[in-house]
């Protein structure tokens, strides 16, 4: 789960004489509603260099757009296959979310999660800014734990938990879905990202300075002061903030902490560093934030004052909470998991041979043109391998299955899905 909050807050990343980009898919469903508001029990979206473009929940039902750029340079029937699409991928999910849970010997008193991540991240090179490959990112991950990923550079799906080792067993002897999915990871995605960039490149590349706020209230310790400097709004992501003391600048080992650069729920980011020090303190502290993106450069110096209300910064309102959706079920999930009593996977003697389910909506990964029934099949025990059938269940973006497709269908999706649906069924 953690390593999905880190993919989640991937942006715009700089090298010597390039930058890195990204296009990441996310998807979140929950076994049953949350009763949060704004946790929806499956949501979908796509995010380019940590900015959203497009959403779904199973709330509204339809995939929509998040940047102006997007609504103005695709067409309808774009955003009318992603709506079927998503649906379809939020029945797959509650179906695979209930085979997981039988798998495990898990109830339904606790409430689980399943999550899947796939995207890219390309460098820029040359003057005309083309992208090239640098890594694909396809993982899945349940109740806060990962499950299973592909290793795009030898072609191999890799097992972090040994409930998921007949599925890679059983993924890997798929070649057919081993090829799709690297040739979306390194190429497809990789277009789908020049092509986005190019199609936001205004918008993209409009740069938003930050607004500072210095600020201290008071800790547990009655001598000391929290100290705060908070930058936020700011766009591109890259910037540098430092608090100092008299002009030296203040470092982990003086006790600074800090966020780390979080999405705002608007495309925008926000920093906070925080120190504490001594009431008695009469040093002069300053906070030095610099953001080359938007030219700005500036020092604050803290005027001594402090507050009773440890909610201090409220005066900047709503910012500071502002989180962009995927953070939120990240943080949500977590907090699941850890309240679950049975927050792991079980023990190795839940672990089941393959089967087919008596539905036919076994599970097999939504990235790809494989029939739901082709791959997933180990996940599923003996007892539902006899009940088993052949009815078919389409995964392909449209949510419409055809008698025969190809990977290299033309009819494709940025989140690497198309109406083409391989009928070839593996031997369970």
């Amino acid at each position: 789960m953690y390593l999905f909050a880190v993919f989640v807050l991937l942006g715009t990343g700089l090298t010597v004489n390039s930058e890195i980009h990204s296009l990441m898919y996310i998807y979140t469903a929950f076994s049953k509603p949350v009763g949060l508001p704004g946790i929806h029990e499956f949501t979908a979206m796509g995010q380019m260099d940590g900015r959203m473009i497009d959403y779904y929940d199973s709330d509204v039902q339809r995939k929509v757009h998040k940047q102006d750029w997007m609504k103005e340079r695709l067409p309808a029937d774009y955003w009318e296959k992603g709506t079927q699409s998503r649906q379809s991928k939020q029945q797959w999910f509650k179906v695979n979310i209930d085979i997981l849970k039988k798998r495990m010997n898990q109830t339904d008193d606790d409430r689980h999660v399943l999550q899947w991540m796939h995207g890219c991240e390309g460098e820029t090179y040359g003057n005309n800014g083309h992208l090239k490959f640098v890594r694909g990112v396809d993982m899945y991950n349940y109740d806060g734990q990962d499950f299973l990923s592909f290793d795009d550079a030898h072609s191999v799906w890799v097992a972090a938990a040994d409930i998921a080792v007949p599925t890679k067993r059983k993924w890997d002897d798929v070649q057919v879905l081993k090829e799709y999915t690297k040739g979306y990871l390194e190429n497809e995605c990789i277009d789908w990202l020049s092509k986005f960039r190019a199609y936001g490149e205004q918008q993209l590349e409009a740069a938003s300075p930050p607004d500072v706020y210095m600020s201290a209230k008071k800790t547990r310790t009655k001598s000391n002061l929290m100290l705060s400097c908070l930058a936020t709004g700011f766009y591109p992501k890259d910037i540098i903030l430092n608090i100092k003391r008299n002009g030296r600048v203040l470092t982990k080992e003086d006790g600074l902490i800090s966020s780390g650069v979080r999405p705002n729920e608007d495309d925008t980011y926000q920093r906070r560093d925080s120190v504490e020090i001594l009431k008695s303190d009469i040093a002069s502290f300053t906070c030095e934030v610099i953001h080359r993106a938007s030219k700005m450069s500036v020092e604050k110096a803290w005027n001594h004052e402090f507050k009773d209300d440890e909610n201090n910064m409220g005066m900047i309102g709503g910012i500071i909470g502002g989180v962009v959706v995927v953070v939120v079920l990240v943080v949500i999930a977590v907090v699941l998991v850890v309240l679950k009593k049975k927050g792991k996977f079980g023990s190795k003697e839940s672990l089941n041979s393959d089967g087919t389910s008596s539905s036919g909506s076994d599970p097999a990964p939504p990235a790809t043109v494989i029939n739901i029934q082709d791959v997933a099949k180990p996940l599923l025990n003996d007892e539902e391998k006899e009940k088993g059938s052949k009815e078919s269940v389409s995964s392909g973006d449209s949510g419409n299955s055809s008698d025969k497709g190809s990977a290299k269908s033309s009819d494709k999706s940025a989140d690497g899905s198309n109406e083409s649906l391989l009928k070839q069924q593996p031997e369970a």
